[in-house]
């Protein structure tokens, strides 16, 4: 099940709001929270789900263990346990595959390849395990003694099949104690409601165009065409993923739970390592928190730590050889600019340093799409004409007047619109009326246009849930 589904949005959700609100109690709240997280799962995976619930049932325990061992070896001992248990899972479910293809391609052996189904979010619901379980061990949280609770925390549905990676810490109060204003519930419809439209009417759009260049051969692919198409898939995969992350966050708040932000406008950026600051943020402070600031090499090697940290991330995305140079492609220019510092940085003209990035990150979103090295070397070919292909060509200018309002509309989102009302509203009573209007006016305009998209969508999946 998506979220971008008229049977997710008008009668999952709706059942689940009135189901919440129709009791009183907190505990009975979390209950019907974690029965339809249950179902919600069950219905994409309805065999995997018993693998969520031994995840939590594996990191509670542990995690019970570790506070009776608390000062002694044994803490240690439960904690790297459940380490192993729980990258054993995510290894074993997602990489098995790939490992075995490269044994046989390096050792010339024919081991027959397994064909695992890949259970969905199990690289979301794991490193939210693992932030649990090591987080206890450092007594950064209080150790769940509720099995239950901790079930809500790995299962709700919001977050849990595309992320954002939450924290225990950032919800450990509120599974016990939340309240839900009017204005959380204000916030919660329109984050929800600005997700789907990113989602619906600019990601899927932009991906019938990105498929249009990028789904056949390259080699009739312009010059001009090879870059259009791989800045379009950029914004695509922004929007996918930022508008999962907003309806996540928005039906967080409708339940009481404040998630952290998982983007914040990251083609903004004046640098490489600003645009990771800005982008999944959750994931990148999962990864600088349990990995990169842990001497793993010792202290006089630092960046060591930092190429682990960007091969993680990127082995993180796919069982495959382009997310891997993909996260250590992205790693090299960001050792590059801590190289430099960041005063000489600031020292380099602005207008390099946007454009820098910019070239920097669409390049690296090229080597994200094409998961087939042949097909990534003809992409790069393509960019400067090494395949024999034209500059331009009609279809390119077709498909940006074709598609100019869209083009348009995407650019302009990727600014904070919204902040910039939101500081517009605060100057006068009378201005926060109006957008305040505005807003809903909005809101129902998206909602209308994004539920009539989606009565007979063909191609609407979360990009992420394959990760």
């Amino acid at each position: 099940m998506v979220f971008s589904s008229l049977f997710f949005i008008y009668i999952f959700l709706l059942l689940c709001l009135i189901s919440y609100w129709a009791v009183g109690s907190l505990k009975y709240k979390n209950f019907i929270l974690i029965l339809f997280s249950l179902i919600f799962y069950a219905w994409g995976e309805p065999v995997w789900v018993s693998l969520l619930i031994f995840s939590a049932f594996q990191n509670y325990l542990s995690g019970r263990l570790i506070e009776k061992f608390r000062g002694k070896a044994g803490a240690k001992a439960v904690m790297i346990l459940s380490l192993v248990l729980n990258l054993g899972l995510l290894f074993g479910f997602k990489y098995t595959g790939f490992f075995v293809e490269n044994i046989n391609l390096i050792a010339g052996t024919s081991i027959p390849v397994p064909d695992i189904r890949l259970p969905i979010g199990i690289s979301f619901f794991t490193f939210q395990a693992i932030s649990y379980t090591v987080d206890c061990y450092w007594e950064r949280v209080n150790v769940q003694k509720s099995f239950w609770k901790l079930l809500l925390y790995l299962s709700m549905f919001p977050q849990l099949v595309a992320g954002p990676i939450v924290r225990y810490s950032t919800i450990e109060q509120e599974i016990d104690e939340r309240s839900v204003t009017v204005e959380d519930i204000s916030y919660g419809i329109s984050r929800l409601i600005v997700g789907l439209g990113k989602k619906v009417i600019l990601a899927n759009n932009l991906s019938v165009i990105v498929d249009s260049f990028f789904g056949g051969e390259l080699g009739g692919v312009s010059v001009l065409g090879t870059w259009y198409a791989v800045i379009v898939y950029a914004m695509q995969i922004y929007f996918d993923f930022s508008g999962y992350s907003d309806m996540a966050i928005g039906m967080g708040r409708m339940f009481g739970f404040h998630f952290d932000e998982n983007f914040r406008h990251p083609f903004l950026c004046k640098d490489v390592t600003e645009f990771w600051q800005r982008w999944h943020i959750s994931l990148g402070s999962f990864f600088r928190d349990y990995l990169l600031y842990i001497p793993l090499f010792g202290k006089r090697r630092p960046y060591a730590s930092l190429f682990l940290v960007w091969f993680s991330t990127g082995l993180w995305h796919g069982a495959s050889w382009n997310f891997i140079i993909w996260g250590l492609y992205f790693g090299i220019f960001i050792f590059m600019e801590r190289q430099l510092g960041k005063k000489r940085m600031k020292k380099i003209p602005i207008g390099i340093r946007h454009f820098y990035n910019k070239i920097v990150i669409i390049l690296g979103f090229g080597i994200f799409y094409f998961e087939s090295l042949p097909r990534l070397g003809g992409f790069f070919r393509n960019l400067v004409g090494a395949n024999g292909n034209m500059l331009v060509d009609e279809v390119t200018k077709l498909s940006v007047m074709n598609n100019l309002f869209l083009l348009l509309a995407a650019l302009v989102c990727c600014f904070p619109i919204g902040e910039l009302f939101g500081k517009l509203a605060k100057k006068s009573e009378a201005s926060q009326i109006a957008v305040g209007a505005g807003q809903i006016i909005f809101n129902i305009a998206v909602f209308l246009t994004s539920s009539i998209l989606l009565v007979d969508a063909t191609n609407n999946p979360f990009l992420y849930f394959r990760f």
